[in-house]
């Protein structure tokens, strides 16, 4: 930078860079300052008409009286008014049919699952994981195994009334003979239930009254399931899976399912009969029944 400025009355700043290269010190454009001031108008334009400013009791309401959720609700509304006029004639047959009707129809069974995502995203998906891939110790939904049935009236009554499993605790059987058990049912879901390794853990599983619900082969009679829900033994697929999976087992054998202890297993889907409308629960029937296949 030169050290005397040969342009003093240029209005330069005085540095100057190469001999000739200076920088100015001119005023910004009028454009340029009206629209920085036009800025300062609009933010209190904007705190007046809008809720903006905190006070410590909560914030301005504005002149507008605006508010996101005032803004959702009339979105929603929208939404929902047109919907009922172009799909009014899927929503009358929604009402009208039973869910296995539904799935009969495939242009319709098609609508009820696509208008159903989000329903099972606010409802479902919590305990029952995205797209009913399941959560620890809650059943999956997107396989073809079910406890109280999977056919689409099945699930509509299980979705309208709830379910609460039900299993005695077998602790006064003592661990080595629950271990027994547990190994025999590994066996079992591994086509090994004729090995003399786990005959001990058939004899207590036919003798201690397992058999009367889940059946001889592990797989239940329907009247057990449909009444019980009680699970297909012989598959490998478990209600309780979250850790050790022997260990899993044992705890679910000794303590039972909703029993009075402090370890037991606790299976209970709400009612869901009196939060959603029957229209919505045939939807969901038929989105559950479609992620795994049904029955």
């Amino acid at each position: 930078m030169a050290g005397h400025n040969p342009w003093p009355d240029e209005g330069n700043t005085g540095h100057i860079w190469d001999e000739d290269i200076r920088e100015l010190d001119n005023p910004p454009p009028l454009w340029w300052m009206l629209a920085q001031y036009m800025g300062f108008i609009m933010i209190i334009v904007y705190a007046i008409y809008y809720p903006t400013i905190p006070t410590p009791t909560g914030h301005t309401q504005g002149v507008a009286g605006w508010t996101a959720y005032r803004e959702y609700k009339e979105d929603f509304e929208t939404l929902n008014a047109y919907r009922a006029r172009e799909f009014a004639e899927q929503e009358k047959m929604l009402e009208e049919l039973s869910p296995a009707e539904i799935l009969k129809n495939q242009d319709l069974a098609v609508y009820a699952e696509k208008t159903s995502k989000a329903l099972f995203g606010d409802y479902c998906a919590a305990c029952h994981g995205t797209g009913g891939a399941g959560n620890p110790d809650f059943p999956v939904l997107a396989d073809d195994d079910w406890l109280f049935g999977g056919n689409a009236q099945t699930i509509y009554k299980t979705l309208v009334q709830g379910r609460k499993g039900n299993m005695p605790a077998y602790a006064h059987l003592g661990d080595e003979k629950i271990g027994q058990i547990a190994d025999y049912l590994i066996a079992m879901s591994e086509g090994r239930e004729g090995d003399a390794s786990v005959s001990a853990g058939k004899s207590l599983f036919m003798g201690s009254g397992c058999a009367g619900c889940h059946g001889a082969t592990g797989k239940p009679m329907a009247a057990m399931r449909d009444f019980m829900g009680a699970a297909n033994l012989s598959d490998g697929i478990r209600r309780f899976s979250a850790g050790d999976y022997k260990e899993s087992m044992i705890r679910t054998i000794k303590y039972g399912v909703n029993q009075a202890n402090e370890n037991t297993r606790y299976a209970v889907m709400p009612a869901f009969a009196g939060r959603l409308s029957d229209k919505d629960l045939k939807r969901l029937s038929v989105y559950v029944h479609r992620l795994g296949g049904g029955e």
